[in-house]
């Protein structure tokens, strides 16, 4: 069940880029993403305060370190995007957040993922590179695109390692979410107040704020949430790589952008790679 959950958490994950390029034109991203976790993470927050009065204390450093990624993570995702295309921005943020999460997971001292889940990344990272080479209707990705798509994975992974560590120490699941998107709606709100709000006006633009709030936020992240309670941090980010396999996909059938053959064995290749972490045998321990 916690695979499951990361699974379908993923797929909604996976349709954010897809909901942008469907919304009003001239949108900004910046502002998108912003939206998403104000509102978003002001629902969040209020389930975590209505749940909160026999909880276990949480860190205050580290709820503000992991409300720092989520805003972080937001802002240069959907910029990426935006820059890099649908597919493009979603196989590299996700892709990289994998290595990322096993590399700050040794850095709090836990120990390295074992080899099944080494060969679990090698599969989605090599597909999500044919992902990328395949022809996503975006060849010529932008340099700016791609860092900001590196950034954004980076702080995704940062998130997650430190929810992780939260939920070990005791705090539930929609705590911990409402705690760290509250702290990111705070540090978004101004982002919000203060930028390009134009595509709110119309109500294309509020269908697509109150989805992604809804959806890839609030539903979305408590099943993630569900998820990493049983999981490790690098396991969790390896199954989260279905998310470009689900932009790719939305992106042959939603927004007509061709997906070559490289492509097609690229999500193959996720796939597998996913299976691979649900194949019986010794699962890798959660610390939970």
């Amino acid at each position: 069940m916690a695979r499951s959950s990361v699974l379908l958490a993923a797929v909604l994950f996976g349709t954010t880029g897809t909901a942008q390029a469907l919304g009003p034109a001239g949108l900004s991203p910046v502002t998108v993403g912003a939206a998403r976790v104000v509102l978003g993470g002001g629902v969040l927050g209020l389930l975590a305060f209505a749940g909160s009065h026999t909880a276990a204390r949480m860190s205050p450093a580290l709820v503000l370190c992991a409300g720092a990624a989520v805003a972080i993570y937001q802002l240069t995702f959907f910029e990426a995007v935006h820059r890099a295309g649908v597919a493009v921005g979603a196989v590299v943020a996700i892709g990289s957040g994998p290595i990322a999460a096993g590399v700050l997971e040794r850095g709090f001292g836990d120990s390295w993922p074992g080899a099944r889940w080494l060969a679990a990344t090698a599969l989605a990272i090599a597909g999500i590179v044919a992902l990328s080479i395949g022809g996503t209707g975006h060849a010529a990705a932008s340099t700016t695109g791609i860092l900001l798509a590196l950034a954004s994975g980076t702080a995704y992974a940062t998130y997650t390692v430190i929810a992780k560590r939260l939920l070990y120490a005791g705090a539930g699941p929609v705590r911990v979410m409402g705690a760290a998107f509250g702290v990111g709606s705070l540090f978004l709100l101004p982002v919000l107040l203060f930028g390009e709000t134009q595509w709110l006006h119309t109500t294309r633009g509020v269908e697509l704020a109150v989805y992604l709030a809804a959806g890839p936020t609030v539903l979305a992240y408590l099943l993630f949430a569900r998820g990493l309670r049983r999981l490790t941090a690098s396991e969790t980010t390896t199954i989260v790589l279905a998310e470009p396999v689900t932009a790719s996909i939305l992106g042959v059938a939603v927004l007509h952008q061709p997906l070559g053959t490289m492509a097609i064995a690229g999500v193959v290749l996720v796939v597998a790679g996913i299976g691979v972490l649900a194949l019986p045998g010794s699962p890798q321990r959660a610390n939970a």
